[in-house]
């Protein structure tokens, strides 16, 4: 038996974290414990509020395009951090990017369902 977290616990914890910390920012390497290392030159938060959908199986994913319009800077995506606010805020939590490089004056898409939060299960 796997160690992991009840569904409807894992559902809950997911709903709650993405209405609390609704915004994401861009990193071009790990963001840190505070959330601030690595920051990509594109500094614009994105707000996936309305942007995912209802926690189910321990997954929450988007269930729209996610995007930036004319990035600020050349670079590839690494990280993301998640904020309460859409500058400033308190530090959420982090996780891994896979992106095509970008060069500045491109927009940037994360396509519907490829914005993932998960929690294990327990099995």
């Amino acid at each position: 038996m796997a160690d992991g977290w009840g569904p409807a616990a894992a559902n809950s914890a997911l709903d709650t974290f993405i209405a609390t910390y609704p915004w994401v920012q861009l990193h071009i390497g790990a963001p840190g414990a505070a959330g601030t290392s690595n920051p990509a030159v594109e500094t614009t938060r994105q707000s996936l509020a309305a942007a995912m959908a209802a926690a189910s199986g321990g997954t929450k994913l988007s269930n729209v395009l996610v995007s930036w319009m004319n990035v600020a800077g050349s670079e590839q995506y690494t990280h993301v951090s998640a904020w309460t606010l859409a500058a400033g805020g308190v530090f959420g939590g982090s996780g891994a990017a896979v992106a095509n490089p970008v060069v500045a004056g491109d927009n940037f898409s994360v396509p519907v369902a490829q914005v993932i939060a998960a929690l294990p299960l327990a099995s």
